[in-house]
């Protein structure tokens, strides 16, 4: 006589439990979550390279990031000493924080290895280059900025790029209604 095989059962515990993980590693991985970008830098500064730094913060900033309060419109990087800085950024109290809060627009140091700093420390020093933060970030819980090295644009390159994209715009909207097949 064959003896039977006993199939496992599952009571659904770890399901539930293996799910929640997956999902808690999936929105830390995830992507990047932006909290704050420059939408004005890429229209005022022809974008010559970018870096990712990390912020040195406090606790409170940190909250107050998390809840998606920042700007960066009047944020600018300068290199002090060795050391590059991030001056402008605004990053209100955080509304549960009591005398502990941080000042809103303190100056943050910025993380970068030092070979990349000597780098930017002679391309600011020799044209007229200026250190732009991009955007703000998390990535794997950690506070990110993208940094450029941007050389600001004369009016006449704004207004050149905004003809480029407004004929492009065109472009893509007559051959939208080639393909459709509606004459315009």
């Amino acid at each position: 006589m064959a003896a039977k095989k006993s199939t496992p059962v599952d009571s659904g515990k770890t399901k539930g439990k293996a799910t929640q993980k997956a999902k808690a590693r999936a929105g830390k991985g995830a992507g990047p979550l932006v909290v704050a970008t420059n939408r004005k830098a890429r229209h005022d500064y022809h974008i010559l390279d970018t870096y990712e730094c990390g912020v040195v913060l406090v606790g409170t900033e940190v909250k107050a990031l998390r809840e998606g309060k920042a700007s960066l419109v009047d944020a600018y990087a300068t290199i002090d000493e060795g050391e590059v800085w991030l001056r402008g950024l605004h990053i209100p109290e955080y509304s549960m924080g009591h005398w502990t809060n941080h000042s809103p627009r303190r100056t943050r140091k910025l993380l970068l290895h030092r070979r990349e700093i000597d780098s930017l420390m002679g391309k600011v020093r020799d044209g007229n280059s200026t250190l732009v933060p991009l955007q703000l970030y998390f990535v794997a819980g950690r506070l990110k900025v993208e940094l450029a090295l941007a050389r600001g644009k004369q009016e006449y390159d704004k207004r050149q790029d905004i003809k480029r994209r407004t004929e492009e715009r065109e472009i893509t909207r007559e051959m939208g209604r080639r393909i459709k097949g509606i004459k315009g």
